[in-house]
Protein backbone atom coordinates (compact mmCIF):
# COMPACT_ATOMS: atom_id res chain seq x y z
CA UNK A 1 0.00 0.00 0.00
CA UNK A 2 1.48 3.35 -0.99
CA UNK A 3 2.53 5.74 1.74
CA UNK A 4 2.01 9.46 1.26
CA UNK A 5 5.02 11.63 2.06
CA UNK A 6 4.81 15.02 3.72
CA UNK A 7 6.86 18.03 2.85
CA UNK A 8 9.37 17.21 5.56
CA UNK A 9 9.63 13.48 4.88
CA UNK A 10 11.65 11.90 2.14
CA UNK A 11 9.58 9.88 -0.34
CA UNK A 12 10.00 6.17 0.39
CA UNK A 13 9.42 3.79 -2.51
CA UNK A 14 6.26 1.67 -1.87
CA UNK A 15 8.16 -1.44 -2.91
CA UNK A 16 10.44 -1.07 0.13
CA UNK A 17 7.54 -1.02 2.57
CA UNK A 18 5.82 -3.89 0.81
CA UNK A 19 9.00 -5.91 0.99
CA UNK A 20 9.31 -5.26 4.70
CA UNK A 21 5.66 -6.22 5.26
CA UNK A 22 6.09 -9.50 3.37
CA UNK A 23 9.32 -10.43 5.16
CA UNK A 24 7.72 -12.12 8.14
CA UNK A 25 8.72 -15.52 6.83
CA UNK A 26 12.25 -14.47 5.94
CA UNK A 27 15.01 -16.47 7.49
CA UNK A 28 17.69 -13.95 6.62
CA UNK A 29 16.66 -11.21 9.01
CA UNK A 30 15.71 -11.05 12.65
CA UNK A 31 12.11 -10.03 13.38
CA UNK A 32 13.16 -7.28 15.77
CA UNK A 33 15.56 -5.81 13.24
CA UNK A 34 12.84 -5.67 10.58
CA UNK A 35 10.38 -4.02 12.94
CA UNK A 36 13.03 -1.43 13.94
CA UNK A 37 13.89 -0.65 10.31
CA UNK A 38 10.26 -0.35 9.32
CA UNK A 39 9.64 2.03 12.22
CA UNK A 40 12.44 4.32 11.07
CA UNK A 41 11.12 4.49 7.52
CA UNK A 42 7.53 5.06 8.67
CA UNK A 43 8.57 7.89 11.05
CA UNK A 44 11.66 9.63 9.68
CA UNK A 45 13.48 11.97 12.09
CA UNK A 46 12.94 15.62 11.32
CA UNK A 47 16.14 17.63 10.88
CA UNK A 48 17.11 19.75 13.88
CA UNK A 49 16.35 23.40 13.68
CA UNK A 50 19.41 25.59 13.15
CA UNK A 51 17.83 28.39 15.15
CA UNK A 52 19.26 28.83 18.61
CA UNK A 53 16.74 27.94 21.32
CA UNK A 54 16.46 30.46 24.12
CA UNK A 55 16.44 28.67 27.47
CA UNK A 56 14.17 30.05 30.15
CA UNK A 57 13.66 29.05 33.77
CA UNK A 58 10.33 27.44 34.64
CA UNK A 59 10.02 29.60 37.77
CA UNK A 60 12.18 31.88 39.89
CA UNK A 61 10.57 31.36 43.33
CA UNK A 62 11.65 27.83 44.20
CA UNK A 63 12.65 28.85 47.72
CA UNK A 64 9.05 29.81 48.45
CA UNK A 65 7.85 26.59 46.87
CA UNK A 66 10.09 24.48 49.11
CA UNK A 67 8.95 26.40 52.21
CA UNK A 68 5.36 25.62 51.28
CA UNK A 69 6.20 21.93 50.80
CA UNK A 70 7.91 21.82 54.20
CA UNK A 71 4.85 23.29 55.88
CA UNK A 72 2.62 20.64 54.30
CA UNK A 73 5.04 17.84 55.26
CA UNK A 74 5.34 18.98 58.87
CA UNK A 75 2.32 16.97 60.22
CA UNK A 76 3.62 13.75 58.65
CA UNK A 77 7.29 13.75 59.68
CA UNK A 78 6.56 11.73 62.85
CA UNK A 79 4.32 9.25 61.03
CA UNK A 80 6.34 8.54 57.88
CA UNK A 81 10.07 7.92 57.54
CA UNK A 82 9.92 9.04 53.88
CA UNK A 83 8.39 12.40 54.90
CA UNK A 84 11.05 12.85 57.57
CA UNK A 85 13.87 12.05 55.15
CA UNK A 86 12.48 14.43 52.51
CA UNK A 87 12.19 17.19 55.13
CA UNK A 88 15.82 16.65 56.14
CA UNK A 89 17.02 16.84 52.50
CA UNK A 90 15.06 20.00 51.75
CA UNK A 91 16.51 21.68 54.86
CA UNK A 92 20.15 20.90 53.95
CA UNK A 93 22.22 24.14 53.64
CA UNK A 94 23.70 23.04 50.31
CA UNK A 95 20.25 22.39 48.85
CA UNK A 96 18.97 25.73 50.12
CA UNK A 97 22.01 27.51 48.59
CA UNK A 98 21.39 25.78 45.27
CA UNK A 99 17.77 26.97 45.21
CA UNK A 100 18.76 30.54 46.13
CA UNK A 101 21.38 30.61 43.36
CA UNK A 102 18.91 29.22 40.84
CA UNK A 103 16.27 31.82 41.74
CA UNK A 104 18.86 34.62 41.59
CA UNK A 105 19.98 33.65 38.08
CA UNK A 106 16.45 32.94 36.87
CA UNK A 107 15.25 36.39 37.96
CA UNK A 108 17.93 38.20 35.97
CA UNK A 109 17.15 39.64 32.57
CA UNK A 110 20.16 38.97 30.34
CA UNK A 111 20.90 40.66 27.05
CA UNK A 112 20.77 38.61 23.92
CA UNK A 113 24.30 37.41 23.16
CA UNK A 114 26.03 39.03 20.17
CA UNK A 115 25.55 37.27 16.86
CA UNK A 116 28.03 34.55 16.07
CA UNK A 117 31.07 35.71 14.12
CA UNK A 118 30.12 33.07 11.56
CA UNK A 119 27.21 35.31 10.53
CA UNK A 120 29.75 37.68 9.01
CA UNK A 121 31.52 34.93 7.10
CA UNK A 122 32.09 35.71 3.47
CA UNK A 123 33.72 33.71 0.76
CA UNK A 124 37.32 34.94 0.34
CA UNK A 125 37.81 36.93 -2.80
CA UNK A 126 41.26 36.13 -4.10
CA UNK A 127 42.90 35.02 -7.30
CA UNK A 128 44.71 32.29 -5.37
CA UNK A 129 42.81 29.40 -3.82
CA UNK A 130 42.47 29.69 -0.03
CA UNK A 131 42.02 26.58 2.10
CA UNK A 132 38.49 26.45 3.53
CA UNK A 133 39.80 26.49 7.12
CA UNK A 134 42.29 29.33 6.56
CA UNK A 135 39.94 32.24 7.27
CA UNK A 136 38.72 32.65 10.83
CA UNK A 137 36.30 35.08 12.41
CA UNK A 138 37.27 36.12 15.95
CA UNK A 139 34.84 38.01 18.15
CA UNK A 140 35.96 40.14 21.10
CA UNK A 141 34.21 42.60 23.38
CA UNK A 142 35.91 45.80 24.52
CA UNK A 143 35.34 49.26 25.91
CA UNK A 144 36.15 52.29 23.77
CA UNK A 145 39.66 53.57 24.54
CA UNK A 146 40.78 50.30 26.10
CA UNK A 147 44.10 49.06 24.75
CA UNK A 148 43.98 45.51 23.41
CA UNK A 149 47.62 44.74 24.16
CA UNK A 150 48.64 44.01 20.57
CA UNK A 151 50.88 45.69 17.98
CA UNK A 152 51.08 45.27 14.21
CA UNK A 153 53.60 45.36 11.38
CA UNK A 154 53.37 45.43 7.60
CA UNK A 155 54.60 42.28 5.91
CA UNK A 156 54.21 41.63 2.17
CA UNK A 157 51.44 44.21 1.98
CA UNK A 158 49.48 42.61 4.83
CA UNK A 159 48.88 43.80 8.38
CA UNK A 160 50.35 41.16 10.67
CA UNK A 161 50.19 40.88 14.47
CA UNK A 162 53.76 41.66 15.53
CA UNK A 163 53.42 40.88 19.22
CA UNK A 164 50.78 40.20 21.85
CA UNK A 165 51.50 41.75 25.23
CA UNK A 166 51.47 39.31 28.10
CA UNK A 167 48.52 39.79 30.44
CA UNK A 168 46.60 42.05 28.02
CA UNK A 169 43.05 41.49 26.82
CA UNK A 170 44.05 39.59 23.67
CA UNK A 171 46.53 37.44 25.58
CA UNK A 172 43.93 36.51 28.19
CA UNK A 173 41.39 35.51 25.54
CA UNK A 174 43.93 33.41 23.63
CA UNK A 175 42.10 33.81 20.32
CA UNK A 176 44.84 35.62 18.40
CA UNK A 177 48.51 34.78 17.98
CA UNK A 178 51.62 36.56 16.75
CA UNK A 179 51.81 36.20 12.98
CA UNK A 180 48.05 36.26 12.36
CA UNK A 181 47.05 38.44 9.38
CA UNK A 182 44.23 40.92 10.01
CA UNK A 183 41.93 41.23 6.98
CA UNK A 184 38.84 43.04 8.28
CA UNK A 185 37.45 44.72 11.39
CA UNK A 186 33.66 44.61 11.67
CA UNK A 187 33.40 43.94 7.94
CA UNK A 188 35.71 46.82 6.93
CA UNK A 189 39.01 46.17 5.20
CA UNK A 190 41.98 47.34 7.26
CA UNK A 191 44.33 48.51 4.50
CA UNK A 192 48.10 48.61 5.01
CA UNK A 193 48.62 51.28 7.68
CA UNK A 194 49.15 49.91 11.22
CA UNK A 195 48.29 53.29 12.76
CA UNK A 196 44.88 53.33 11.08
CA UNK A 197 44.19 49.83 12.39
CA UNK A 198 45.31 50.79 15.90
CA UNK A 199 42.99 53.81 15.87
CA UNK A 200 40.14 51.71 14.49
CA UNK A 201 40.51 49.17 17.30
CA UNK A 202 41.08 51.85 19.93
CA UNK A 203 37.82 53.60 19.09
CA UNK A 204 35.76 50.41 18.69
CA UNK A 205 33.47 49.34 21.50
CA UNK A 206 31.09 46.50 22.24
CA UNK A 207 31.35 43.51 19.94
CA UNK A 208 34.35 43.63 17.57
CA UNK A 209 34.68 40.96 14.89
CA UNK A 210 38.08 40.40 13.27
CA UNK A 211 38.57 38.49 10.06
CA UNK A 212 42.00 36.86 10.17
CA UNK A 213 44.29 34.43 8.42
CA UNK A 214 45.72 32.47 11.37
CA UNK A 215 49.40 31.66 11.70
CA UNK A 216 48.78 28.68 14.01
CA UNK A 217 51.62 29.77 16.29
CA UNK A 218 51.32 28.81 19.93
CA UNK A 219 52.19 31.36 22.59
CA UNK A 220 55.09 30.92 24.98
CA UNK A 221 54.86 30.74 28.76
CA UNK A 222 56.20 33.87 30.49
CA UNK A 223 59.86 33.64 31.38
CA UNK A 224 61.33 33.88 34.84
CA UNK A 225 63.90 36.57 34.01
CA UNK A 226 64.02 39.57 36.35
CA UNK A 227 66.08 42.69 35.73
CA UNK A 228 66.98 45.84 37.65
CA UNK A 229 66.73 48.96 35.50
CA UNK A 230 69.68 51.33 35.42
CA UNK A 231 68.03 54.19 33.54
CA UNK A 232 64.70 56.04 33.33
CA UNK A 233 62.35 55.35 30.43
CA UNK A 234 59.15 57.06 29.26
CA UNK A 235 57.53 55.62 26.10
CA UNK A 236 55.78 58.94 25.49
CA UNK A 237 59.18 60.43 24.59
CA UNK A 238 60.33 57.49 22.46
CA UNK A 239 59.99 57.98 18.71
CA UNK A 240 61.07 54.43 17.90
CA UNK A 241 58.46 52.49 19.87
CA UNK A 242 55.86 50.82 17.61
CA UNK A 243 52.97 51.86 19.86
CA UNK A 244 53.39 54.46 22.62
CA UNK A 245 50.24 53.26 24.42
CA UNK A 246 51.77 49.77 24.70
CA UNK A 247 54.99 51.04 26.31
CA UNK A 248 55.90 50.54 29.96
CA UNK A 249 57.27 53.50 31.90
CA UNK A 250 59.91 52.79 34.54
CA UNK A 251 62.59 54.45 36.64
CA UNK A 252 66.12 53.63 37.74
CA UNK A 253 66.07 50.89 40.34
CA UNK A 254 62.73 49.37 39.30
CA UNK A 255 62.56 45.56 39.14
CA UNK A 256 60.87 44.18 36.00
CA UNK A 257 59.96 40.67 34.91
CA UNK A 258 60.86 40.03 31.26
CA UNK A 259 58.07 37.85 29.86
CA UNK A 260 59.05 37.83 26.18
CA UNK A 261 62.33 38.45 24.34
CA UNK A 262 61.39 37.17 20.89
CA UNK A 263 61.63 40.62 19.32
CA UNK A 264 65.20 41.77 18.76
CA UNK A 265 64.46 45.41 19.64
CA UNK A 266 61.45 45.35 21.95
CA UNK A 267 60.98 43.19 25.02
CA UNK A 268 57.75 42.62 26.93
CA UNK A 269 58.00 43.27 30.66
CA UNK A 270 55.84 43.93 33.70
CA UNK A 271 56.51 45.37 37.12
CA UNK A 272 57.13 42.87 39.90
CA UNK A 273 55.61 44.98 42.65
CA UNK A 274 52.44 46.17 40.92
CA UNK A 275 51.96 43.20 38.58
CA UNK A 276 49.37 43.70 35.84
CA UNK A 277 49.73 43.29 32.11
CA UNK A 278 53.02 43.58 30.27
CA UNK A 279 54.26 46.52 28.22
CA UNK A 280 56.99 47.18 25.68
CA UNK A 281 60.48 48.26 26.77
CA UNK A 282 63.63 48.73 24.67
CA UNK A 283 65.78 45.63 24.47
CA UNK A 284 69.36 45.63 25.75
CA UNK A 285 70.62 45.72 22.17
CA UNK A 286 68.42 48.64 21.08
CA UNK A 287 69.22 50.79 24.11
CA UNK A 288 72.95 50.08 23.81
CA UNK A 289 72.85 51.26 20.19
CA UNK A 290 71.05 54.46 21.17
CA UNK A 291 73.31 55.27 24.10
CA UNK A 292 76.43 54.47 22.08
CA UNK A 293 75.70 57.55 19.96
CA UNK A 294 75.26 59.82 22.98
CA UNK A 295 78.47 61.35 24.32
CA UNK A 296 78.95 60.68 27.99
CA UNK A 297 79.23 63.82 30.10
CA UNK A 298 81.08 62.06 32.91
CA UNK A 299 84.79 62.70 33.23
CA UNK A 300 86.24 61.01 36.28
CA UNK A 301 88.88 62.83 38.22
CA UNK A 302 91.97 60.85 39.29
CA UNK A 303 91.24 58.56 42.21
CA UNK A 304 91.74 59.85 45.71
CA UNK A 305 94.82 58.91 47.70
CA UNK A 306 94.94 55.50 49.25
CA UNK A 307 96.68 56.85 52.32
CA UNK A 308 95.59 59.66 54.61
CA UNK A 309 97.56 62.80 55.17
CA UNK A 310 99.33 62.85 51.81
CA UNK A 311 97.41 65.67 50.19
CA UNK A 312 99.72 68.28 48.74
CA UNK A 313 102.60 65.79 48.34
CA UNK A 314 101.58 64.32 45.02
CA UNK A 315 105.00 65.00 43.56
CA UNK A 316 106.36 62.26 45.85
CA UNK A 317 103.57 59.83 44.96
CA UNK A 318 104.04 57.37 42.11
CA UNK A 319 101.19 54.99 41.30
CA UNK A 320 102.56 51.66 40.13
CA UNK A 321 99.17 50.06 39.58
CA UNK A 322 95.66 50.70 40.85
CA UNK A 323 92.13 49.62 40.05
CA UNK A 324 91.52 53.22 38.97
CA UNK A 325 93.28 52.37 35.73
CA UNK A 326 89.88 51.02 34.71
CA UNK A 327 88.36 54.49 34.95
CA UNK A 328 88.72 55.04 31.20
CA UNK A 329 86.67 51.93 30.57
CA UNK A 330 84.13 52.88 33.24
CA UNK A 331 83.31 56.07 31.38
CA UNK A 332 82.20 54.06 28.36
CA UNK A 333 80.45 51.25 30.21
CA UNK A 334 76.76 51.05 29.24
CA UNK A 335 74.57 49.79 32.07
CA UNK A 336 71.03 49.15 30.82
CA UNK A 337 69.56 46.17 32.67
CA UNK A 338 71.06 43.89 35.30
CA UNK A 339 69.63 40.42 35.80
CA UNK A 340 68.68 39.88 39.43
CA UNK A 341 67.15 37.21 41.66
CA UNK A 342 65.07 37.45 44.83
CA UNK A 343 66.62 35.71 47.83
CA UNK A 344 65.66 35.28 51.51
CA UNK A 345 67.13 37.63 54.15
CA UNK A 346 70.86 37.26 54.78
CA UNK A 347 73.71 39.31 56.25
CA UNK A 348 76.18 40.89 53.85
CA UNK A 349 79.86 40.06 54.23
CA UNK A 350 81.21 43.55 53.55
CA UNK A 351 80.05 47.15 53.94
CA UNK A 352 81.62 49.40 51.29
CA UNK A 353 81.54 53.17 51.81
CA UNK A 354 81.98 55.16 48.59
CA UNK A 355 82.32 58.93 48.30
CA UNK A 356 84.45 61.86 47.30
CA UNK A 357 87.40 63.00 49.40
CA UNK A 358 86.17 65.14 52.30
CA UNK A 359 82.55 63.91 52.60
CA UNK A 360 83.18 62.11 55.92
CA UNK A 361 83.56 58.48 54.86
CA UNK A 362 86.29 57.78 57.38
CA UNK A 363 84.42 59.52 60.22
CA UNK A 364 81.35 57.39 59.58
CA UNK A 365 83.47 54.25 59.33
CA UNK A 366 85.27 54.93 62.62
CA UNK A 367 82.00 55.70 64.45
CA UNK A 368 80.55 52.39 63.26
CA UNK A 369 83.65 50.41 64.32
CA UNK A 370 83.86 52.02 67.76
CA UNK A 371 80.14 51.72 68.53
CA UNK A 372 79.76 48.04 67.62
CA UNK A 373 83.13 46.20 67.44
CA UNK A 374 81.39 42.85 67.95
CA UNK A 375 79.66 43.03 64.56
CA UNK A 376 81.94 45.29 62.51
CA UNK A 377 85.63 45.14 61.72
CA UNK A 378 88.05 46.44 59.12
CA UNK A 379 91.28 45.52 57.40
CA UNK A 380 94.85 46.47 58.30
CA UNK A 381 96.70 48.00 55.32
CA UNK A 382 99.91 46.31 54.14
CA UNK A 383 103.06 48.32 53.42
CA UNK A 384 106.61 47.65 52.26
CA UNK A 385 108.18 50.39 54.42
CA UNK A 386 110.11 49.67 57.57
CA UNK A 387 108.37 50.08 60.94
CA UNK A 388 108.97 53.40 62.68
CA UNK A 389 110.07 53.64 66.25
CA UNK A 390 107.27 52.48 68.53
CA UNK A 391 105.19 50.94 65.75
CA UNK A 392 103.99 47.40 66.29
CA UNK A 393 103.05 44.77 63.71
CA UNK A 394 99.34 44.65 62.81
CA UNK A 395 98.49 47.72 64.87
CA UNK A 396 98.34 50.39 62.15
CA UNK A 397 100.05 48.50 59.33
CA UNK A 398 101.05 44.97 58.40
CA UNK A 399 104.72 45.18 57.34
CA UNK A 400 106.15 43.07 54.53
CA UNK A 401 108.98 43.20 52.00
CA UNK A 402 108.70 45.02 48.71
CA UNK A 403 109.52 41.90 46.68
CA UNK A 404 106.81 39.92 48.48
CA UNK A 405 104.28 42.69 47.99
CA UNK A 406 105.08 43.07 44.28
CA UNK A 407 104.68 39.31 43.78
CA UNK A 408 101.27 39.35 45.51
CA UNK A 409 100.19 42.36 43.43
CA UNK A 410 101.15 40.53 40.26
CA UNK A 411 99.09 37.51 41.38
CA UNK A 412 96.01 39.68 42.04
CA UNK A 413 95.99 39.36 45.81
CA UNK A 414 95.42 43.08 46.46
CA UNK A 415 92.12 44.92 46.13
CA UNK A 416 93.87 48.27 45.58
CA UNK A 417 97.41 49.47 46.02
CA UNK A 418 99.75 52.36 45.31
CA UNK A 419 103.18 53.81 45.99
CA UNK A 420 103.99 56.78 48.20
CA UNK A 421 107.47 58.13 48.93
CA UNK A 422 109.11 55.00 47.56
CA UNK A 423 106.97 52.57 49.62
CA UNK A 424 104.05 50.39 48.57
CA UNK A 425 100.70 50.48 50.39
CA UNK A 426 97.61 48.38 49.73
CA UNK A 427 94.56 46.42 50.93
CA UNK A 428 95.03 42.68 50.69
CA UNK A 429 92.14 40.36 49.77
CA UNK A 430 93.03 37.88 52.52
CA UNK A 431 92.64 40.57 55.16
CA UNK A 432 89.00 41.03 54.10
CA UNK A 433 88.34 37.29 54.37
CA UNK A 434 89.92 37.21 57.86
CA UNK A 435 87.41 39.76 59.17
CA UNK A 436 84.48 37.92 57.57
CA UNK A 437 85.62 34.53 58.90
CA UNK A 438 85.76 36.05 62.38
CA UNK A 439 81.97 36.58 62.11
CA UNK A 440 82.03 40.34 61.53
CA UNK A 441 81.05 42.57 58.63
CA UNK A 442 84.16 44.04 57.03
CA UNK A 443 83.85 47.83 56.61
CA UNK A 444 85.80 49.28 53.67
CA UNK A 445 86.17 52.84 52.41
CA UNK A 446 87.41 51.95 48.96
CA UNK A 447 87.74 53.73 45.66
CA UNK A 448 84.65 53.33 43.45
CA UNK A 449 86.61 51.39 40.81
CA UNK A 450 87.18 48.63 43.37
CA UNK A 451 83.45 47.83 43.23
CA UNK A 452 84.05 45.77 40.10
CA UNK A 453 86.12 43.40 42.22
CA UNK A 454 84.03 43.57 45.38
CA UNK A 455 80.54 43.23 43.91
CA UNK A 456 80.62 39.44 43.66
CA UNK A 457 79.37 36.44 45.62
CA UNK A 458 82.83 36.23 47.21
CA UNK A 459 82.35 39.48 49.14
CA UNK A 460 78.53 40.04 49.07
CA UNK A 461 78.86 43.81 49.63
CA UNK A 462 76.32 46.35 50.79
CA UNK A 463 77.40 49.49 48.95
CA UNK A 464 76.66 52.87 50.53
CA UNK A 465 77.34 56.13 48.72
CA UNK A 466 78.17 59.08 50.97
CA UNK A 467 76.92 62.01 48.94
CA UNK A 468 78.34 65.47 49.48
CA UNK A 469 75.82 68.08 50.68
CA UNK A 470 75.34 71.37 48.90
CA UNK A 471 78.30 73.75 48.71
CA UNK A 472 77.04 76.11 51.44
CA UNK A 473 76.24 73.24 53.81
CA UNK A 474 79.66 71.67 53.23
CA UNK A 475 81.33 75.00 53.90
CA UNK A 476 79.42 75.45 57.17
CA UNK A 477 80.31 71.90 58.23
CA UNK A 478 84.02 72.57 57.65
CA UNK A 479 83.84 75.76 59.71
CA UNK A 480 82.04 73.96 62.55
CA UNK A 481 84.65 71.16 62.54
CA UNK A 482 87.44 73.75 62.87
CA UNK A 483 85.69 75.47 65.79
CA UNK A 484 85.23 72.16 67.65
CA UNK A 485 88.82 71.11 66.99
CA UNK A 486 87.95 68.06 64.90
CA UNK A 487 90.01 69.39 61.99
CA UNK A 488 92.57 72.14 61.73
CA UNK A 489 92.60 72.99 58.04
CA UNK A 490 90.28 75.58 56.53
CA UNK A 491 89.21 74.33 53.10
CA UNK A 492 89.11 76.87 50.29
CA UNK A 493 86.03 77.43 48.16
CA UNK A 494 87.72 75.73 45.21
CA UNK A 495 88.48 72.65 47.33
CA UNK A 496 84.90 72.49 48.56
CA UNK A 497 83.54 72.89 45.04
CA UNK A 498 85.89 70.15 43.86
CA UNK A 499 84.41 67.82 46.49
CA UNK A 500 80.83 68.57 45.39
CA UNK A 501 81.68 68.11 41.70
CA UNK A 502 83.57 64.88 42.32
CA UNK A 503 80.66 63.53 44.35
CA UNK A 504 78.31 64.21 41.42
CA UNK A 505 80.65 62.50 38.95
CA UNK A 506 80.99 59.39 41.14
CA UNK A 507 77.23 59.11 41.54
CA UNK A 508 76.67 59.41 37.79
CA UNK A 509 79.33 56.89 36.83
CA UNK A 510 78.82 54.29 39.59
CA UNK A 511 75.26 54.88 40.82
CA UNK A 512 74.11 51.50 39.48
CA UNK A 513 76.29 49.81 42.12
CA UNK A 514 74.83 51.67 45.12
CA UNK A 515 72.38 50.02 47.53
CA UNK A 516 71.94 53.15 49.66
CA UNK A 517 72.72 56.86 49.33
CA UNK A 518 73.25 59.05 52.41
CA UNK A 519 73.82 62.80 52.42
CA UNK A 520 76.30 63.27 55.25
CA UNK A 521 75.24 66.68 56.55
CA UNK A 522 74.97 65.34 60.11
CA UNK A 523 77.23 62.52 61.31
CA UNK A 524 74.91 61.21 64.04
CA UNK A 525 71.89 61.16 61.75
CA UNK A 526 73.89 59.51 58.95
CA UNK A 527 75.05 56.85 61.43
CA UNK A 528 71.48 56.11 62.53
CA UNK A 529 70.28 55.86 58.91
CA UNK A 530 73.11 53.49 58.05
CA UNK A 531 72.44 51.23 61.05
CA UNK A 532 68.71 51.10 60.29
CA UNK A 533 69.39 50.19 56.65
CA UNK A 534 71.79 47.37 57.64
CA UNK A 535 69.26 45.93 60.08
CA UNK A 536 66.48 46.07 57.47
CA UNK A 537 68.50 44.38 54.73
CA UNK A 538 69.31 41.52 57.11
CA UNK A 539 65.63 40.92 57.87
CA UNK A 540 63.89 41.26 54.49
CA UNK A 541 64.01 39.54 51.11
CA UNK A 542 66.54 41.08 48.74
CA UNK A 543 67.04 41.48 45.00
CA UNK A 544 70.68 40.65 44.29
CA UNK A 545 72.70 40.11 41.08
CA UNK A 546 71.85 36.72 39.64
CA UNK A 547 75.58 35.87 39.59
CA UNK A 548 75.49 35.81 43.40
CA UNK A 549 73.01 32.93 43.28
CA UNK A 550 73.89 30.89 40.19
Amino acid sequence: MPVASTGTEPAVPPQVLDTLSDSNSSTTANDLDLIFLKGIIDSPVEPESLEETRLEAVRDNNVELVEEILRELSPFTHQSNSAAELTRILNEPHFQSLLETHDSVASQVCDTPPPSPCAYMELPVSNQPVPPDAVRMVGIRKVAGEHLGVTFRVEAGELVIARILHGGMIDQQGLLHAGDIIKEVNGKEVGEDPRVLQEMLQDASGSVVLKILPSYQEGHAPGQVFVKCHYDYDPANDNLIPCKEAGLKFYTGDILQIVNQDDLNWWQARRCVEGGSAGLIPSQLLEEKRKAFVKRDVELAPAGNLCTGVAGKNKKKKMMYLTTKNAEFDRHELLIYEEVAKVPPFRRKTLVLIGALGVGRRSLKNKLLLSDPQHYGTTIPHTSRKPKSGEREDQMYAFTSRSKMEADIKNGRYLEHGEYDGNLYGTKMDSIHEVVEAGRICVLDANPQALKVLRTSEFLPYVVFIEAPDFEVLKAMNQSAIETGVVTKQLTDSELKRTVDESTRIQTAYGHYFDLTIINDNLDESYRNLKAALEKVSATQQWVPVTWVF
